[in-house]
């Protein structure tokens, strides 16, 4: 193509248009760039700063709940339901099925159980009147079975019943009076049936106790009427309560001012305790599920005493009862008087260790005290086992052990 042409000279100045074009638009599109560039960097870093603010924000929230929640103390089992619907304790009050707005009748705060047989119904009657007139929720424990011949009495329906053929109070309260169940209480009173309580008053009763300490009692015996087996248990006229007893005795045998140690001091018999709240929630744990009859309980009762079992154990003298002492659990003849009945079955002891092959007739009431007699040395062992094997913990009397019976 001719250079001088008309054409050549336009297509000339066409490429050196676009060009200058180019020139022009390369430096705007670098600076575009450029700006662009540090616009995102910018924009980047100012949203990890907000994005890492608020994920700090989040861990420090979740920090906090978590360390909140660990510090709850949940019911084994509620930790997957929320605090406010765990009903964590429960009582033994009756409900109604209907007209249930009408509110339920007034809360007792103190309770009464019972271990019951149909032949001490005599007895039992007037314990139960007695209690439900000072407004105790009452609990029989049925171990002969016989439920429906005590629906004669009127107040047969306001009370609770549970039956379990041939078994101990103490059993019954193992499985039925668990601190859970009976947190609502404030005492629980848990006796035998073979009781007079023409010169008793639970709410006096109540009253001394607490204005007197005491998280362990029992009503003193009359010993004018009762069966008393232990000195300590014998009402004194002189006082309100008393915590000790005094009796001669060489070689450690005998009670003085300075014991410290059952059954001289800090110590109930088991036919009448009272508990208060927290000394039954301690007691129920020491209540061994295979050993019915508890014996061995006694002698141990004082560290359930929330302190010094000198000062919070003791026997009310102003409120006292009798000790009939009938034979119940396990049979008997209740035509024989009652020294009668312990003299019998002494004898009869007596010949099975002399003569353990001798053909004789059986007593319910021997094999009974046999098997109580095992149950303390279990027991014992097992007391002495736990306290070898368990390096955490004081014995709160280490001075008082060596004396006391379960040493």
């Amino acid at each position: 193509m001719d250079i001088d042409s008309p054409n050549a000279a336009s297509l000339f100045a066409d490429q050196k248009c676009r060009k200058s074009c180019f020139s022009n638009i390369l430096p705007a599109a670098s600076l575009f760039c450029l700006a662009l560039f540090i616009g995102s960097a910018l924009l980047v870093s100012d949203h990890r700063e907000k994005f890492s603010g608020w994920d700090w924000r989040i861990d420090k929230s979740q920090n906090t709940k978590t360390s909140t929640c660990a510090n709850q103390c949940r019911p084994r089992g509620s930790e997957v339901l929320p605090e406010g619907i765990v009903a964590s304790s429960s009582d033994l009050e009756m409900r109604p099925l209907w007209d249930s707005a009408k509110g339920s009748p007034s809360s007792s705060s103190n309770l009464f159980a019972v271990a019951v047989g149909i032949k001490q119904k005599d007895l039992v009657n007037k314990m139960v009147t007695k209690f439900l007139s000072n407004d105790f929720v009452v609990m029989l424990f049925h171990y002969d079975g016989a439920v429906d011949e005590w629906k004669d009495l009127e107040w047969s329906d306001r009370v609770i019943h549970v039956s379990a053929s041939n078994q101990t109070k103490w059993w019954f309260a193992k499985r039925f009076l668990h601190p859970d169940i009976v947190a609502e209480y404030n005492y629980i009173f848990l006796w035998d049936e073979d009781l007079g309580v023409e010169d008793f008053h639970p709410n006096k009763y109540i009253s001394i106790i607490k204005t007197e300490g005491l998280e362990i009692s029992q009503p003193a015996l009359d010993p004018t009427k009762s069966e008393v087996h232990h000195q300590i248990t014998a009402r004194g006229r002189r006082t309100a309560v008393h915590r000790r007893t005094y009796k001669p005795g060489g070689r450690g045998k005998g009670c003085g001012s300075n014991s410290t140690a059952p059954p001289c001091t800090g110590w109930i018999e088991m036919m009448a305790p009272v508990f208060s709240r927290v000394a039954w929630r301690c007691v129920w744990y020491m209540i061994q599920n295979d050993l019915i009859h508890a014996w061995g309980l006694d002698t141990q009762l004082g560290y359930c005493a929330q302190g010094d079992r000198t000062k919070n154990v003791g026997i009310v003298d102003a409120e006292y009862i009798v000790h009939y002492n009938r034979p119940t659990l396990g049979g008997g003849n209740e035509n024989k008087s009652d020294s009668q009945s312990h003299h019998d079955a002494s004898e009869t002891e007596k010949m099975e260790s002399e003569a353990p092959s001798r053909s004789h007739k059986h007593d319910p009431r021997v094999e009974v005290r046999r098997q109580s007699y095992i149950e303390l040395a279990v027991f014992r062992k097992r007391w002495k086992k736990a306290v070898k094997e368990d390096v955490c913990w004081t014995d709160p009397y280490p001075q008082a052990a060596a004396d006391n019976i379960m040493a």
